[in-house]
C-alpha cells in the first residue's frame, strides 16, 4: 500500500469540504459517485409534500461498489480516475485524475462516506474515520445558503430538503458512529488529522483509526 485513507463522514452541509480543503491533502469526493438522474434503481420518495422526487439523501442513490474500488486503486497505486457530478445536472460530466503526488495519507468526504469505513479497515485502507457535526441549526442554515449559491436545485425543494435533513441529523450522526466514525467539531478533527499527518503521529483516542 501507497496511502491510507482519513474518511470524513456527516451531515450535509456540516463542513466536510472545507475541512477537507483545509488539511491539504488530496480529497477524494465521494458525492461525485452519486448515480445519474436517469438511472432507473434510484429510490423515490413516496410520502409528503416532495413525494415522487429523487431522494439524495439515503445510499441507494450512490454506487457504493465504485467508490470502494476508486479508494482501494488510489492506496495502492497512489492514483485513479474519479468521475466530476453536477448536482445541478443529475449527472456526471466527465472525469479526471487524482494524483496523491507521493501523499501517504488522502481524505475522502461526503454525506455517505460512513458506508466506506468497515470495508476500508477491513481491508487495511483506513487511517481514521471522523463524523464531522456541528449544531443542527448551523448546519441547516449553511447547507441551505450553500445550495441556493450553487443552484443546486428550486428553492422550494432546497427549503423542504433542508427542514428534513435538520430533524434527521441525530440520526445520521449514530449511524455514522456505528460505521466506526468517531463524532467530532470540524475544528476537533482539524486537530486530529494534523496529528495523524505527522511522522509517526496518531489521533489519540480516536475511535475511528484504523490498525
Amino acid at each position: 500500500m501507497r496511502a491510507r485513507v482519513i474518511v470524513l463522514a456527516g451531515p450535509s452541509g456540516a463542513g466536510k469540504s472545507r475541512l477537507a480543503e483545509r488539511t491539504g491533502l488530496p480529497v477524494l469526493r465521494l458525492d461525485d459517485f452519486y448515480k445519474n438522474g436517469d438511472d432507473p434503481t434510484l429510490p423515490r420518495i413516496t410520502e409528503g409534500a416532495n413525494a415522487g422526487i429523487v431522494d439524495w439523501d439515503v445510499p441507494a442513490s450512490w454506487l457504493l461498489e465504485d467508490a470502494l474500488a476508486t479508494l482501494e486503486e488510489l492506496c495502492r497505486a497512489g492514483r485513479a480516475e474519479v468521475p466530476i457530478y453536477e448536482i445541478a445536472q443529475d449527472g456526471r460530466c466527465g472525469s479526471r485524475t487524482l494524483d496523491l503526488a507521493g501523499h501517504d495519507l488522502f481524505v475522502a468526504e461526503g454525506i455517505f462516506a460512513q458506508e466506506v469505513v468497515p470495508a476500508c479497515r477491513e481491508a487495511g485502507l483506513l487511517a481514521a474515520a471522523y463524523c464531522v457535526r456541528q449544531h443542527p441549526v448551523v448546519t441547516f442554515w449553511r447547507r441551505l445558503t450553500r445550495d441556493l449559491r450553487e443552484h443546486r436545485k428550486p428553492p422550494l425543494v432546497l427549503v423542504r430538503r433542508g427542514l428534513a435533513l435538520l430533524r434527521d441529523q441525530r440520526r445520521v450522526v449514530a449511524g455514522a458512529v456505528a460505521r466506526g466514525c468517531e463524532p467530532v467539531t470540524p475544528d476537533a478533527a482539524f486537530a486530529a488529522i494534523r496529528a495523524l499527518a505527522r511522522p509517526g503521529g496518531s489521533p489519540a483516542g480516536s475511535a475511528g483509526v484504523g490498525s
